[in-house]
């Protein structure tokens, strides 16, 4: 969800409510591990471990790629 621009803001004030709409890692994690247990309860999907390991490095480079344009 993007963050208003108010013209009359200070960087620093921006910045943080910038920061307020971020997730720290370990939410991020926790969310992802929900995710994962909502796909498997729905459609069975459950990816092993290498599986795993190589659908997060596809994306990383599919990331990477983007950001690189």
């Amino acid at each position: 969800m993007p963050v208003p621009v108010n013209p009359s803001q200070s960087l620093r004030a921006y910045l943080a409510r910038l920061a307020d709409t971020l997730l720290t890692p370990r939410e991020r994690a926790q969310q992802a591990e929900q995710v994962c247990v909502a796909l498997h309860q729905w459609e069975g999907y459950a990816p092993s471990p290498a599986e795993q390991q190589r659908l997060d490095e596809d994306l990383d480079r599919r990331l990477a790629r983007a950001v690189g344009r």
